[in-house]
Parts: C-alpha cells; structure tokens; sequence
C-alpha cells in the first residue's frame, strides 16, 4: 500500500482480504439462520457497517475493527481456536474476536451481560463490531421466532446501545434506528 492510499483510508485491504478468506473457509456451509443465505454475507454486512463508520471515525485503528467484524463469529460458530486467530492475526485480534464470543458455559439469559462487559474491557474497535452486528440483525425476525423472543432481541438492542454507544457515535445513532424501526415486528407475528 503506497502513501496516498494510506492516507485514503485507515485500513488495508490486504488485511481485509486476509481476515474475509479465513472467514469464507471457516464459515463455508453455514447459512443465516432461518435462511439459505452463506453466513459470509452476514459477516460483509458488519464488516461493511465498521467501514462506513471508518470513513467518518478516522482515528479508530480501521485494520482491528474491520479484522475483528469480519472474524466475529469465528471462534462462536466454528472449530478455529482462540490460538489460531492470535498466530495468524495478533494479539489485538484474538482478544476482540473471544470478548465478541459469547460464553457457552453460562446459562443464555447471563451471556449478553457477559459479554458486553468483556467488550468493553477492549478498545472501541470492539464495540464497534458489536454495535455493527446488532445493526446488521435487526432485520425482519425469522419467521419461526414468537412475539417473546422477538421483544427480548429488541431489548438486547436497547441493552447493547446504551453500553457500547461511546464507541461509535456513527454506529449508534445506526443502531438507535434499527431499534426504532424493529418496534414493528414487536406488535404483531
């Protein structure tokens, strides 16, 4: 990367890249839930709402926040280890992609306290991806989710917003529109 680009944008593309093949083999055959959508479009999508953030928000570290929205889920939904991620991407990378992890071990209504606290333990690249995450989820609820589970996701939108907005004023103000927006799908299924 010369100069000029540098100066274009606060991340790489060949990192990008990197990050967005390990992801594409790691995540092959898995779809969106409810969908026959590749995952690999979910993790586009969020890595696409760090990037529009990046272009406003230009003294983030865009390679960790990008590396980490695009690695999110890996840890989660796939067998790549903790270790994996830290040799092939850093420190930096390996720490936000597990804090982005939620804890299996812990019964699911104590997982998103959980991880919002272990969030925001790290730089506000991190909170980024999961602001980012959030605005790429509140889209129509699959059809299988009852009006309960429909309000609770809801509610973990509110409950991420009014944790992580200090990470990206950008991205809040995105997911404080979803939010509103979700309310639709909260009064009827």
């Amino acid at each position: 990367m010369n100069i000029s680009q540098r100066k274009a944008n606060n991340w790489s593309q060949e990192i990008y890249l990197k990050a967005f093949h390990k992801a594409a083999k790691a995540h092959h055959g898995q779809t969106i839930p409810g969908s026959q959508i590749p995952y690999i479009t979910h993790l586009s999508i969020v890595s696409m709402e760090v990037i529009a953030a990046l272009s406003i928000e230009r003294e983030r570290d865009g390679d960790l926040a990008i590396q980490c929205a695009i690695l999110h889920d890996i840890i989660e939904d796939t067998n790549t280890t903790f270790a994996e991620i830290k040799t092939e991407f850093g420190a930096a990378v390996a720490n936000g992609v597990m804090a982005l992890t939620k804890n299996a071990h812990l019964d699911k209504h104590l997982q998103m306290a959980d991880s919002l606290q272990r969030i925001k333990q790290n730089p506000p690249e991190i909170w980024m991806v999961k602001l980012a995450d959030r605005i790429s989820n509140l889209q129509a609820p699959p059809h299988y989710w009852d009006l309960n589970k429909i309000i609770k996701y809801r509610e973990e939108g509110i409950q991420i917003y009014e944790a992580l907005q200090d990470g990206s004023p950008f991205l809040a103000a995105r997911l404080a529109r979803k939010i509103e927006d979700y309310k639709i799908f909260c009064t009827s299924v």
